[in-house]
C-alpha cells in the first residue's frame, strides 16, 4: 500500500509564497518522476512541474520563474515552492508519482487546497 500525503496549502496575499510538501509511504522499491498538478474550480486539471529521479525538471509555461520544484529522495519527499503567488494560482494541488512496488504505478495524493487573496 502506497500513499502520497500533501501538507502547506492554505491562504496567502498575492506576492506571497507558499511551499508545499508530499511524502510518499509504504512498500516502496523506486520513485520515478514526481510532479504537482493543480485543478481550479471548473477547470480541468493542469500540470505544474515535474522532476526527475535524477533531478531533471519541467514547468509550466504559467509558474516558470516563480515555482520551484525539489525532491529528497532519501525521505521520500517532493516540494513545491511557490513564490510571487497571483490569485489565478488558486487550486487544489495534487502530487503524482510513479513508484516501482512489485511493477510500476502512477499514485495520486489526496489534494491540497491554496487560496491566493487579499
Amino acid at each position: 500500500q502506497v500513499q502520497l500525503v500533501e501538507s502547506g496549502g492554505g491562504l496567502a496575499q498575492p506576492g506571497g509564497s507558499l511551499r508545499l510538501s508530499c511524502a510518499a509511504s509504504g512498500s516502496i522499491f523506486t520513485i520515478y518522476t514526481m510532479a504537482w498538478y493543480r485543478q481550479a474550480p471548473g477547470k480541468h486539471r493542469e500540470l505544474v512541474a515535474t522532476i526527475t529521479s535524477g533531478g531533471n525538471t519541467n514547468y509550466a509555461d504559467s509558474v516558470k520563474g516563480r515555482f520551484t520544484i525539489s525532491r529528497d529522495n532519501a525521505k521520500n519527499t517532493v516540494y513545491l515552492q511557490m513564490n510571487s503567488l497571483k490569485p489565478e494560482d488558486t487550486a487544489v494541488y495534487y502530487c503524482n508519482a510513479d513508484i516501482s512496488v512489485t511493477g510500476l504505478t502512477n499514485y495520486w495524493g489526496q489534494g491540497t487546497q491554496v487560496t491566493v487573496s487579499s
